[in-house]
């Protein structure tokens, strides 16, 4: 009797007893096929993919234990609830009884995600580690229009609005962003809260086409979970500033469409560590300081409480302000805000009203930057002589202020990534910027650093009073260090340094060569990926076509004696390798091109 027989009526065993297709899932629930997504979106239940499918490759599978976990779902019976109660609704139009229909569509059961949300995300950390998608969910949806044909309601998407803005609220308010980038998809943002980084992206402020080819029922089931989710988590955020959620806003500025401008308002009046500084300095810049009613009590309690710990002497000066200010900077303990958050300070910018008014209003206030707008409900006006930047993105102004300096706003992202302000030179008015870097892209590790990166690289070692090696000193320095300890480039130790670099990198061409000249004489050993990877990183370096072939030859030995695994593993190596290098040497063929081009325009202009 062969292994795999089995007689029938006996229990299943193994992937066919652990998984199951999708249409055996919705037997087995008793749902259709839109109830079983939505509540497989709801609850994080999604496809397996088994070592060996047994009903075939063209199934989709879920693990037996995720649909167990479904059938006993309470949400299950309320969407059967729901679904009978439609067919009542349903009957009602059919037979004209309008009174009953609205009847019933006035009393119809609902249901809520709390429940689900506190199941799904125990801890704070884990809502903020799946934060990303809502983030860039929600953040489409606030600008696209509302469609009866794909059941997107006004209310959603108002909701949505209120929703992003709050969370850009407290991150501007608690400047925690780091990193922006302005891309044609739209505007990615990263923020760090708790420890972790999100990274979301906000489309561009444009008029937006709802595309046919987009299933728009399950989107919008994503987005009813993670509007629960965001709101949780901007509960949770506001309540960690003792700040009052939801916000009540002013209804003038909310009319105005100043949403952002009026909720960081709110957060710096009612914030528990609100910012003492001049009566023009805020997150947007009008925000004036108010005392509450129960300050005085508590910074006496707080007074007297320290005096008994015996943290302050009894009739110290200034005891009490010393508290305030502890209390004001107790959120501001990270290295990173302190930056951040003085970045931008005592600048007062002022936005034209071509340039990405609501980015730009998320952004300088989350670097300690005072904004204002062309427009109204703008704390300032364009005659305001404090101003010292205006961001334009015209080529010619009509009234010029020598007070001030008319920039792009590509400075505003590129002093935000560099975390410094760079030089206003190549981003005035009418010039062509320098090129925008992406901060989420390694450029060391991808193998071609741009010379831009560079040049900002040496501002900032600049600023941190740092010595980086200058642009003249190169490798043949290195091979006599005490040149340029005569020449003044150097010091002592440094050139000391150099020659022990030296003496290490002489060490190891000679032991290749002992080992090249073992393989010429028939002693190839395989020392596995570490020989491999050697042979890659030297065999670009040789010129002799007979050294290539040893290598060659030595590198199909050592692929003969790996397993299928491995070998397949250093292969997708090599295939990565080969296209970041090539994707490299395309980048330094169009610079060179780039550069003839210019040397050409300009040997053009002087003939």
């Amino acid at each position: 009797m062969p292994k795999h027989y089995r007689p029938p009526g006996k229990k299943k065993e193994g992937n066919a007893a652990r998984y199951v297709t999708r249409s055996q899932a919705t037997k087995m629930l008793q749902v259709n096929l839109p109830t079983f997504r939505r509540l497989c979106i709801l609850k994080g239940v999604f496809p397996r993919e088994p070592k060996k499918k047994v009903k075939g490759n063209h199934h989709t599978y879920y693990h037996l234990k995720d649909i167990s976990f479904l059938h006993h779902e309470p949400i299950l019976e309320k969407f059967r609830e729901i679904r009978g109660y439609e067919k009542k609704i349903k009957k009602a139009e059919a037979k004209k009884n309008k009174d009953l229909a609205n009847r019933l569509l006035s009393r119809k059961p609902g249901y809520t995600l709390d429940r689900l949300i506190r199941e799904r995300y125990p801890m704070f950390v884990d809502a903020l580690r799946d934060l990303d998608d809502c983030l860039t969910l929600v953040h489409l949806f606030a600008v696209l229009p509302a469609s009866d044909r794909e059941n997107i309601e006004v209310k959603r998407v108002h909701n949505c609005r209120r929703l992003s803005q709050e969370w850009q609220a407290y991150i501007s308010r608690t400047h925690k962003l780091r990193k922006v980038f302005v891309s044609v998809k739209g505007i990615y943002y990263q923020a760090e809260v708790d420890g972790q980084k999100i990274t979301w992206l906000t489309p561009h402020a444009l008029q937006q086409v709802l595309p046919d080819d987009i299933d728009f029922s399950v989107m919008l089931t994503f987005l009813e979970f993670y509007e629960t989710l965001l709101s949780f988590v901007n509960f949770r955020l506001y309540r960690s500033i003792n700040v009052k959620y939801p916000p009540i806003l002013d209804p003038r500025l909310e009319a105005l469409a100043a949403d952002l401008y009026a909720l960081s308002r709110y957060l710096n009046r009612n914030s528990s560590a609100p910012m003492v500084e001049s009566d023009d300095v805020g997150s947007s810049g009008s925000v004036q300081p108010e005392v509450k009613q129960n300050g005085q009590e508590s910074e006496e309690s707080e007074l007297r409480l320290a005096q008994l710990q015996h943290q302050l002497p009894y009739n110290e000066p200034g005891a009490l302000m010393h508290l305030v200010e502890e209390a004001a900077n107790a959120d501001e303990e990270d290295e990173d805000a302190k930056e951040c958050k003085n970045l931008f300070a005592d600048m007062k910018f002022f936005l034209s009203r071509e340039v990405p008014r609501e980015s730009l209003l998320f952004i300088i206030p989350a670097f300690g930057g005072i904004v204002s707008w062309e427009g109204d409900g703008a704390p300032f006006n364009e005659s305001d002589q404090s101003i010292t930047h205006q961001i334009v993105d015209r080529p010619k102004q009509d009234h010029i202020f020598l007070s001030r300096e008319y920039l792009q706003p590509q400075w505003i992202f590129d002093c935000v990534n560099a975390r410094l302000i760079l030089p206003t030179e190549g981003y005035l008015v009418g010039r062509v910027p320098p090129p925008h870097l992406c901060p989420f892209v390694d450029d060391e590790a991808e193998g071609y650093v741009p010379e831009y990166a560079d040049t900002i690289k040496r501002l900032q070692a600049a600023a941190r009073n740092e010595l980086l090696p200058m642009p003249g000193v190169g490798k043949e320095d290195l091979e006599d260090p005490q040149r340029l300890v005569v020449e003044g480039i150097i010091g002592r130790t440094e050139a000391n340094e150099a020659a022990q670099k030296k003496q290490k990198l002489m060490a190891l061409e000679k032991q290749y060569h002992d080992e090249l000249k073992m393989e010429l004489e028939g002693r190839v050993t395989n020392q596995g990926n570490e020989t491999i990877a050697k042979d890659d990183e030297v065999r670009d370096g040789l010129n002799d076509p007979y050294l290539k072939q040893v290598l060659d030859d030595a590198d199909s030995i050592s692929k003969v004696v790996m397993s299928r695994k491995k070998r397949g593993l250093y292969e997708a190596m090599k295939k990565g390798k080969e296209r970041k290098k090539a994707s490299v040497n395309l980048l330094k063929e169009r610079k060179r091109k780039l550069e003839a081009a210019g040397k050409s325009g300009k040997q053009r202009s002087c003939s």
